[in-house]
């Protein structure tokens, strides 16, 4: 018996450690402190996890979780992971490094507890209402940092321009997906005539928007911005308000270019950081990539099929590397920048057609309307195009954005289906 199916008896007499209503409603809390701890902390996101596995263990039923684990939504997530554990037996790389690769594919494990707690509770609205609201909250203090940067928890000599904790990378992030995601709730409450909470979300996604134009921005969200409003516009608007809309981003686009040095400056670094790679071989961040891309292909042909194994990525730079100094060929690295190339090189056309199966199976789970399939659908169409500059599934933070992003709205998605699966089976009364 679980909560979903737990009478009001049932439960009373149960006491409050075996009442898995009362899990139920733990499992929640602790969703939305991982949500609220995401832009903030690494550790406490890994202790939430932890705790939320062990809080949604008394509500399982292990029948109908055991029939969603084999969904392929769940089983090829859990497919990566095994193939990364598996790998390691034909890797030439110390056990230690074996071991420490296999852990970026874990977190994917939790996904199915996700599915399977958000498809019965009524509360995934929190978890996603929390992150908007934790993200406003470090936006605010990027402003503050922005005019007093002792406030910044980073290191004096290493602390970026309004960067209160983490970096810019994993900041435009989280302000690209929430300013994005505003777009669906805001038309929705201007068609329903709810012009003051409209206004409020209308200035928050513009603040977003406006720290990432003045303060700091990365180059892979500007790349990404267009794409996902491109999706937005496409799935929810008529030509006529796209046309609208495109003039007004255009002007807007105007606006911020001439009146941001910052965004200007992170711009004109595209052409600068690819002329001094191709000129001088200097390591520049896009130099740097070309070169983890360009050596990616070569040790993906030397073992197209199931690749040279986990933890392998590090030990087939040194190996090609030169030893020429502040160089871009010097450099080794155990992630080239890409999450299909990272997937290649471990894994060969194995690994990388689970990573596409996974994405394209996530993608086709966020059909339809609504807040939870907008949200959902919006995180996996992120990931997917910052993961051509990054290796964003295993990078800690953003692949917790996936997991809780894909998880929490693919559970909400699940129990929309379901009720409108039983509402058509529902005979019909003369």
């Amino acid at each position: 018996m679980n909560a979903s199916t737990a009478s009001p008896a049932s439960a009373a007499a149960l006491p409050a450690w075996r009442d898995p209503a009362r899990w139920a409603t733990t499992t929640d809390v602790i969703a939305v402190l991982i949500a609220l701890s995401l832009p903030w902390s690494t550790s406490l996101v890994g202790i939430f996890g932890v705790l939320l596995l062990i809080a949604v263990a008394p509500t399982i039923d292990l029948r109908a979780f055991w029939a969603l684990v084999k969904q392929p939504i769940c089983a090829v997530p859990a497919a990566l992971f095994g193939l990364a554990l598996v790998g390691t037996l034909w890797s030439d790389a110390v056990w230690g490094a074996r071991l420490y690769a296999v852990e970026p594919t874990a977190k994917l494990l939790v996904l199915p507890f996700l599915f399977y707690h958000f498809q019965r509770s009524r509360r995934g609205t929190w978890v996603l209402t929390a992150f908007l609201v934790s993200c406003t909250l470090l936006m605010v203090m990027s402003w503050l940092v922005l005019v007093h940067p002792g406030l910044s928890l980073k290191p004096s000599g290493g602390a970026e321009r309004g960067i209160f904790v983490k970096d810019y990378i994993n900041q435009s992030q989280e302000f690209t997906l929430c300013a994005v995601a505003l777009a669906y709730p805001i038309v929705l409450l201007l068609q329903a005539k709810r012009i003051a909470l409209a206004v409020l979300l209308i200035a928050i996604a513009v603040s977003f928007f406006a720290n990432m134009a003045f303060v700091v921005v990365s180059r892979t969200a500007l790349v990404t911005v267009p794409i996902m409003f491109a999706v937005f516009a496409l799935l929810h608007l008529r030509w006529r308000s796209i046309a609208l809309i495109l003039c007004g981003a255009a002007a807007l686009t105007v606006v911020a270019w001439y009146s941001s040095p910052q965004l200007r400056w992170t711009a004109e670094t595209f052409s600068r950081d690819y002329q001094l790679y191709m000129e001088r071989n200097e390591p520049t961040s896009i130099g740097l990539r070309l070169e983890f891309w360009r050596k990616s292909l070569g040790f993906f042909a030397e073992a197209p099929i199931i690749g040279h194994g986990t933890g392998a990525t590090r030990g087939l730079f040194e190996r090609v590397a030169t030893h020429v100094q502040r160089q871009a060929s010097s450099e080794v690295i155990g992630n080239p920048h890409n999450q299909t190339l990272n997937v290649a090189v471990q894994w060969g056309i194995v690994g990388v057609a689970i990573l596409y199966a996974m994405w394209i199976l996530h993608l086709l789970l966020f059909r339809g309307g609504g807040l939870a399939n907008w949200i959902g659908l919006l995180v996996v169409v992120q990931n997917i195009f910052t993961s051509l500059f990054n290796s964003h599934i295993f990078d800690f933070h953003e692949g917790w954005m996936y997991v809780l992003g894909v998880g929490v709205a693919g559970g909400m998605a699940l129990k929309a289906r379901s009720v409108a699966s039983v509402e058509l089976e529902r005979p019909i009364r003369p």
